[in-house]
């Protein structure tokens, strides 16, 4: 198919379409065929939009979003006989569809108050092209990489970063600055969040919720998520968790010690935007027993994922080797009770990697397990069995989502050759009674909760999107697990609605990742607190700004407790205690939308449960049809003639079953669509604006 731009003087303007209702509440990329499909509709009562009221009509319709055909009807369920929700502060009703299974892109329509949802796909696989963006956010966010063109998409690109003198490759110790002696390459690795910093301490949970994704599904990673190493043979999670674990072997000596973090000794350094125009010096901290362990637990568990791998075993046996050796050291300390608890004094800015006695005691028993099953070593048996029941899972019964890597050790354990059949059943009771009990409404699916995924009020905190996740997370372990078999579909549902809370089915009615809008998303995260995407540049906002921040990365999040005067998030319901924007201090941004590696972990986890490698055609995500462009002659034999306003508009074209033929940017007022290579049929034409405010949709007819 070819196309001709002309420009003409005389413009029409484009007619804004009817906004996508604020009250209709959808998982905004989609549903699987047999889920339970539920969409939420709202009336605020309290927070930042109490002033909007909404009341549904008698009969509310999903409707195909290509044909505009009703596929089903029925009258909402008021939630609760008409309560208000307090950690939302809004009342609601229920639509279930979920007798719809067939495939397509739909929309859901209140008849009587003419407003629709965002539209959404039902397929088999609908988060694939979801889950390869968030696993991306790691590309983006590696450290001594350039970002180029081929890669990402336009506005991304980005030259070497930290690799001037004295930075990255020629590191100085923090507390012997003058010290050339000293310098070491720690190139590598990923920034923490939307910092230019790295920890080690920080890593651990990231790798084993990836390396977890992975091993539990690795149909839904495939290597084609272009990256430089794609087409290598390898999946690009294990490419990319190669980035940094080959930056943690750097961080540590073959004597088991192992450097806390390294970066910048103020705030102020190394924090402009993009990350390649960044040269302040940076510096590595000193050796800590948290390092140590942190690194023994993560390259044991790498070590068993790569031996399996092709042509991976020499890889596999250098993370055996160094995870030896750290533990070595670690125990050795340990068993001298001369463990670090204020290794890191916060020289180098901002977190404190250090862990204290519990977390460092929790981190060697999940090291033991993964060197067991390394190893067989007897010794690492004997370790785990001296000190696994006072973890928090056996000695209080709480299975929590801050615990996540400890929660999967144990139950890992449970399954290993040759484990301790004593200990098997402590552990296997210890889960069964935890989601027998079913503590807070934790585990299974409970209608306390308007937006469907309830957790306590305490976990809308500072990074809410991974605590959700997590907990997530932890109920698809006991189903993996199988702890309690009569409860696995339960488990299974609550699950599924904490993907669609992050994907839209919560009172903001947000996507909880950014610039989405490409790939699904209609009401997107547009600002996030991050130095590449900062406040006043090209990267800041997807609306106001060039580019806005890179798809994909997950945001921090509502959090309850923002300490923060910036009305919202402050004094609202938990559920809205959120806003989009990027300040510094002393707005403090960073506590509500900066993401991190151990957000978009955890939710890359939970996603890759529900992900497989079934082929999908691409469906349109296109808004309410009317008429915002003219098109001539229609129906038509040999070209389209497309009339409007469209300088900053992107014009796609897909056939009747979603499959998109081309993509068409920077036109004028006028183009002029060859039909040479169309088929024919029935064509739509979508049109959205640059800040995706503005879309409509045209039906073209090519004849024979």
């Amino acid at each position: 198919m070819r196309l001709f731009s002309y420009i003409f003087f005389s413009l029409i303007s484009l007619h804004s379409f009817a906004q996508i209702s604020e009250h209709i509440h959808v998982d905004q990329f989609g549903y699987l065929p047999t889920s339970n499909k539920v969409a939420v509709l709202s009336d605020p009562q309290s927070g930042y939009n109490s002033t909007l009221s909404y009341t549904p009509g008698s009969s509310i319709e999903l409707r195909n979003y290509l044909t505009d055909a009703v596929v089903f009807s029925a009258e909402a369920t008021m939630w609760n006989n008409g309560e208000t929700h307090g950690q939302s502060g809004d009342k609601g009703w229920w639509f279930d569809f979920s007798s719809v299974s067939e495939e397509g892109s739909f929309y859901v329509y209140d008849v009587d108050n003419d407003a629709s949802s965002a539209p959404f796909t039902i397929n088999a696989n609908p988060y694939k092209q979801v889950l390869d963006l968030a696993t991306k956010m790691f590309y983006y966010n590696r450290c001594n990489d350039e970002k180029k063109t081929e890669y990402v998409p336009t506005g991304f690109a980005d030259g070497m970063n930290f690799m001037n003198p004295l930075q990255d490759s020629e590191c100085r110790y923090v507390y012997d600055q003058d010290n050339a002696d000293l310098e070491k390459d720690l190139s590598g690795g990923w920034f923490d969040a939307g910092d230019n910093n790295k920890y080690v301490s920080f890593a651990h949970d990231v790798i084993h919720n990836l390396i977890g994704a992975y091993e539990d599904n690795p149909s839904a990673f495939d290597d084609q998520s272009n990256i430089p190493e794609s087409g290598d043979g390898l999946a690009d999670i294990l490419n990319e968790l190669q980035w940094e674990l080959d930056w943690l072997m750097k961080m540590s000596s073959t004597d088991g010690t192992a450097h806390i973090k390294m970066g910048n000794i103020t705030y102020d350094d190394n924090a402009s935007s993009p990350p390649s125009a960044n040269s302040d010096l940076r510096y590595y901290g000193p050796e800590c027993t948290t390092a140590s362990i942190a690194i023994a637990s993560m390259m044991a568990r790498a070590a068993i994922v790569f031996e399996d791998e092709t042509d991976q075993q020499d890889y596999a046996m250098d993370l055996e080797t160094r995870a030896v050796q750290c533990w070595d050291y670690f125990e050795t300390k340990f068993n001298n009770d001369d463990l670090d608890y204020e290794c890191d004094d916060g020289t180098i800015k901002a977190g404190d990697a250090d862990w204290d006695y519990d977390k460092q005691y929790d981190a060697a028993v999940i090291a033991s397990v993964y060197l067991y099953e390394l190893t067989g070593d007897q010794k690492y048996d004997d370790f785990f069995i001296q000190y696994y029941q006072g973890s928090e899972q056996i000695s209080a019964g709480y299975w929590g989502p801050y615990l996540m890597p400890l929660n999967e050790a144990l139950l890992r354990y449970t399954t290993l050759p040759g484990a301790d059949s004593e200990a098997i059943s402590i552990i296997t009771d210890s889960a069964f009674d935890a989601l027998d009990n079913n503590y807070e409404d934790f585990y299974l699916f409970s209608d306390a909760d308007l937006y469907r995924s309830n957790v306590p009020d305490y976990m809308y905190s500072w990074g809410s999107t991974q605590v959700k996740s997590n907990l997530a997370n932890v109920i698809m372990l006991f189903h993996e697990h199988d702890v309690h078999p009569a409860l696995n579909e339960d488990l299974l549902e609550k699950a599924r609605e904490h993907v669609h809370f992050m994907h839209g089915l919560n009172p903001l009615g947000l996507v909880l990742l950014s610039n989405m809008y490409a790939y699904g998303g209609d009401r997107c995260v547009d600002e996030i607190y991050h130095f590449w995407f900062d406040n006043g540049t090209e990267w800041d906002n997807v609306k106001e700004d060039d580019y806005g921040p890179a798809p994909g990365f997950v945001t921090g999040g509502p959090n309850f407790y923002y300490s923060g005067d910036v009305t919202p998030p402050a004094g609202q319901p938990a559920q809205k205690a959120y806003a989009q924007f990027n300040d510094g201090f002393p707005e403090s941004s960073w506590e509500i939308t900066e993401p991190a590696i151990y957000y978009q972990a955890a939710y890359i986890r939970l996603l890759s449960y529900f992900t497989n490698d079934a082929t999908i055609s691409e469906t349109t995500n296109i808004s309410v049809n009317n008429n915002c462009v003219e098109v001539y002659p229609n129906p038509a034999d040999q070209y389209f003639v497309v009339r409007g306003l469209m300088e900053r508009y992107t014009l796609t074209i897909y056939d009747a079953i979603g499959n998109v033929h081309s993509t068409l940017e920077g036109l004028g007022s006028e183009a002029v669509i060859d039909l040479e290579d169309l088929p024919a049929g029935a064509f739509f034409l979508h049109v959205e604006n640059e800040d995706h405010t503005e879309v409509c949709v045209q039906k073209m007819i090519k004849e024979e």
